[in-house]
């Protein structure tokens, strides 16, 4: 009999103690990690558009994509076999999708395109000041820079920038005739007509026109074969009222034809 006892008592024991683990409340859940304090905003120093600056990104510090490109451009120079040169922003970069009009129109020249998405004048100025101009003795350079310069600058201090780029060229390889772009228009990304921006880009080629010599530096404002009288911009032409679509690369190698031919001579 004491052993049956003992054996229900030991039998109501464990049964409590199961329950009472089944029942036991669930941990609390960890806390958060704290979240990490925001970086401050670094307040970037204006970039004056004729003194040589690299680009940067937000924290100061130069684009990566602008350090490679440019890099990449210093090892081309150093090749020393290119004959006629493109210096420019994205418009000019953008030739790298129209092979087949770039090799046509100046593959015989022995062409490199030095342009790079959202250059101002002085992210160009800076890149030929330190290496793409070293090594190679262009006949000619095409130069179009200024319409990202176009929200923030001046027309005057544009244009300083696009006479500097032209002094800097001059003095590092002084045989080089350069074909000075006028800047092409630009209109509303609403609906391509022309607003303040192309205003101020009118004044900018109207003051670098001046630095045509007839010698070295050849002034060209094509502007007219891509819009048709006081706009708007036509979006086959220009498919944003800024880059050019594949008949605009087109109508651009046309209108430089005759002028590089008597360059490259």
């Amino acid at each position: 009999m004491k052993l049956h006892r003992l054996t229900f008592a030991f039998t109501a024991l464990f049964a409590a103690s199961s329950l009472f683990a089944e029942t036991k409340p669930a941990a609390a859940p960890a806390a958060p990690a704290p979240a990490k304090p925001a970086l401050p905003a670094v307040a970037l120093p204006p970039q004056p558009p004729d003194v040589a600056a690299p680009k940067v990104g937000p924290d100061g510090k130069p684009q990566d994509g602008f350090i490679k490109a440019h890099e990449n451009f210093v090892k081309i120079a150093k090749e020393g076999k290119t004959e006629l040169l493109f210096l420019g922003d994205s418009i000019t970069a953008g030739w790298g999708g129209k092979k087949a009009i770039w090799e046509k129109a100046f593959g015989a020249y022995k062409p490199a395109n030095f342009g790079i998405g959202g250059d101002r004048t002085q992210h160009v100025l800076w890149r030929i000041e330190n290496g793409e101009l070293d090594g190679i003795k262009p006949k000619a350079a095409v130069l179009m820079i200024g319409t990202n310069n176009s929200g923030n600058d001046s027309a005057e201090g544009i244009a300083k920038g696009v006479t500097k780029i032209v002094e800097t060229i001059r003095a590092k390889t002084p045989n080089t005739k350069i074909l000075l772009l006028a800047v092409f228009p630009r209109g509303s990304k609403s609906d391509g007509a022309f607003g303040p921006q192309q205003e101020k880009l009118k004044q900018v080629n109207a003051i670098i026109a001046k630095l045509d010599d007839g010698k070295h530096v050849f002034f060209l404002d094509i502007g007219d074969k891509f819009v048709s009288g006081p706009g708007p911009i036509s979006a086959e032409i220009m498919p944003d009222f800024l880059h050019l679509s594949e008949k605009g690369y087109q109508i651009w190698a046309d209108a430089i034809s005759l002028k590089l031919t008597e360059l490259m001579k």
